[in-house]
């Protein structure tokens, strides 16, 4: 069974944009050792999941190969093939992406039971709660910014969630990695 991994950005207190969606507040540029860690955790990865949202922005941001980024980078992202995760489109739009729409647990299942390597979501916001509500995430990784936003869209759904810390790494930037596995009810 394949591992799925979410790798989210998030404030010191929780939220992964501000409350009109900003997200002025990450901290950028990346120093080296947090893109080798990057690195490291994407590397078995072969499928990237998104919600119809973030696709809209994201694939056509890293297919005209944003600035500040590594060849190899932009490479692996463009070229990892994708699944949107959409109940109002039919089709992709956009190469090396298809739609699935349905039952989340039943699709983000049907990807994990295939073979390959692992699976690795950035989001959006309603499909990474969702998907913590669901208990469909295998490992979650949040890079902390040294920031707090008081207020914006929560990484985690309203019902209380049990995790155990696997590892927590700072970085020279300020963020700080924290790579947490769900305890299952």
């Amino acid at each position: 069974m394949r591992t799925f991994k979410l790798q989210v950005q998030t404030s010191i207190d929780g939220y992964m944009a501000g409350p009109d969606g900003e997200m002025d507040w990450m901290t950028f540029p990346w120093t080296d050792d947090i893109n080798a860690y990057i690195d490291a955790m994407t590397e078995p990865v072969d499928c990237i999941v998104l919600g119809r949202h973030l696709a809209e922005g994201f694939i056509p941001a890293w297919a005209s190969g944003p600035a500040g980024e590594t060849q190899e980078t932009i490479d692996w992202m463009n070229n990892t093939p994708k699944v949107v995760i959409s109940n109002s489109l039919t089709e992709s739009p956009w190469e090396n992406a298809t739609v699935a729409g349905g039952d989340l647990t039943e699709i983000v299942t049907k990807l994990k039971s295939q073979p390959g390597g692992d699976i690795i979501t950035y989001g959006g916001g309603t499909l990474v709660r969702e998907l913590i509500a669901k208990e469909l995430i295998d490992e979650l990784h949040l890079f902390v910014n040294p920031t707090a936003l008081g207020a914006g869209m929560p990484v985690f759904p309203e019902a209380r969630r049990r995790l155990r810390l696997v590892t927590a790494r700072p970085f020279a930037c300020g963020i700080t990695a924290l790579h947490y596995e769900p305890e299952r009810s």
